[in-house]
C-alpha cells in the first residue's frame, strides 16, 4: 500500500471513527495532521488504543460472512503490539485462550500484535484456528480432523509429535521476522472441549465425540485505517451448527452422519428415507445439549437468525445499510425457515474489515529443518 493510500484509508477511518464516536471536529483535524505528518516520516503510524478498539468493533461489524454481529459491541480487545519474543506471543495466546472461555460464559475477544507496516520483528501465527484437531494420513484412513493435515504435516516436521488420534489439539506454531518457527504444546488444563452426548440416544456417546469450546480463528488479517494486523487471532461463541452440520457432518471432514444414523437405528441404504437428515438434526441436537449440560456458551441457528434480524433493525435505525454474503449467512441446516433466507444482501466491503491472507509456510515443504 503506497504512502497516499495509506493516507487516505487512515483519514476514511478517522472521520469515522470520531463521527461515530461524537468526536469534536477540530480534534479529527489535528489528529489527521498528526497522522499524516508520522505517514511522511515513516511510511505508516501508530493508531491510539481507541481507535483499534473501534477498529476492531467495526471490523466485526462489517464482516459479511458473520451471522453473530449484534454484539459487534461487546468484543474486547487486547492490545499486543509491544510484543518482541516467542514466550510474550505465547503467554498473549494462552491467556486469550482462558480469558475468552470465562469459564464457560464465553467472551467475544481479540488480540492485535503490531501491524505488518511497522516491519520490526513482525509476528507470524502459522495456525488456521488457536484451538484445532490434527490430521493425519495412513495406510488404514484418515485419522483426525482431514482439514488439518498439511498443517499437521508442517508441525511434525518442526518435531511435533501427536498422540494419532481422533483429538489431538495442535501445538501453536508463531515465526517471529525471518527466524526460525517455533511450537508450543497448548497445556491441557486450559482446553476446554466437550464430550457430546445426546439426550435421547445415549448410544451416540459410545461414538466418542468431542470438540472444543472456542472458535479462535488465528490466520485472518485485520485491517484498520490502511495499516494490516496480520496477526489479530479473535472470536465469538459457536453456532451449533458449525460443528454439527459442518466439522463433523461434511464428508470431507469427520463424515459422521452414517454413523450418527447407525446408533440412532435408522437404515442409510435408501436416500428416500432422509436417514442423512435425520442424523444431522439428531447430531445438532447433541451439540447444543452437550455444550449447555457443561454451561458453554452456543447458540442454535434459528437464535441466531433472529439476533442477526434484530443487527439489522439496529442498523437501519441509525441509517446503515447491512452488508452480507447471502450463502454465508443462511445456515446449513433449515435455511428457509429463517428470514435471512429470504432477503438479498449486497456483498459490498466494508472497511475496517477482516481479510484472508496467504499462509506463512509452505504447503508441502517446510523450509526449516
Amino acid at each position: 500500500m503506497t504512502i497516499e493510500k495509506v493516507s487516505q484509508e487512515a483519514k476514511l477511518f478517522l472521520t469515522q471513527y470520531c463521527d461515530e464516536t461524537d468526536k469534536p471536529h477540530d480534534y479529527l483535524a489535528k489528529r489527521i495532521a498528526q497522522v499524516n505528518s508520522e505517514i511522511e516520516k515513516k511510511g505508516y503510524y501508530t493508531q491510539m488504543y481507541d481507535e483499534i478498539v473501534y477498529g476492531a468493533k467495526l471490523a466485526w461489524r462489517n464482516s459479511n460472512r458473520c451471522i453473530g454481529r449484534l454484539f459487534w459491541e461487546r468484543i474486547e480487545v487486547v492490545d499486543a503490539r509491544n510484543v518482541d519474543t516467542y514466550e510474550e506471543v505465547f503467554e498473549y495466546l494462552l491467556s486469550h485462550i482462558q480469558l475468552s472461555f470465562n469459564h464457560g460464559r464465553i467472551k467475544p475477544y481479540i488480540t492485535i500484535f503490531r501491524p505488518e507496516q511497522d516491519k520490526k520483528n513482525i509476528i507470524k501465527i502459522w495456525n488456521h484456528q488457536l484451538l484445532r484437531y490434527a490430521g493425519y494420513q495412513t495406510d488404514e484412513g484418515i485419522i483426525g480432523d482431514p482439514d488439518s493435515i498439511e498443517f499437521t504435516k508442517i508441525c511434525e516436521r518442526l518435531n511435533w509429535k501427536g498422540a494419532r488420534t481422533n483429538f489431538d489439539i495442535l501445538p501453536l506454531v508463531v515465526q517471529i521476522g525471518d527466524q526460525h518457527p517455533q511450537w508450543m504444546e497448548i497445556p491441557n488444563e486450559i482446553i476446554p472441549e466437550i464430550p457430546i452426548e445426546h439426550p435421547d440416544y445415549p448410544e451416540i456417546a459410545s461414538l466418542n465425540l468431542k470438540w472444543y469450546a472456542i472458535p479462535i480463528i488465528s490466520d485472518m488479517r485485520l485491517e484498520i485505517g490502511g495499516l494490516d494486523y496480520i496477526a489479530a487471532p479473535f472470536n465469538g461463541w459457536y453456532m451449533g451448527t458449525e460443528i454439527g452440520a459442518r466439522n463433523f457432518a461434511d464428508e470431507y471432514r469427520y463424515d459422521m452422519l452414517p454413523k450418527i444414523a447407525e446408533k440412532m437405528g435408522i437404515n442409510t441404504k435408501h436416500e428416500s428415507n432422509l436417514w442423512r437428515d435425520r442424523a444431522l438434526v439428531e447430531l445438532n441436537a447433541a451439540i447444543l445439549y452437550s455444550f449447555k449440560k457443561q454451561g458453554i456458551t452456543i447458540t442454535d441457528h434459528h437464535t441466531a437468525a433472529k439476533q442477526f434480524e434484530v443487527f439489522e433493525k439496529h442498523e437501519a435505525a441509525k441509517g446503515r445499510d447491512v452488508t452480507g454474503k447471502w450463502t454465508w449467512l443462511i445456515p446449513p441446516v433449515s435455511p428457509a425457515t429463517t428470514h435471512i433466507w429470504h432477503k438479498p444482501y449486497r456483498n459490498d466491503i466494508l472497511k475496517p474489515n477482516f481479510f484472508y491472507q496467504n499462509k506463512f509456510y509452505q504447503p508441502t515443504s517446510c523450509p526449516f529443518h
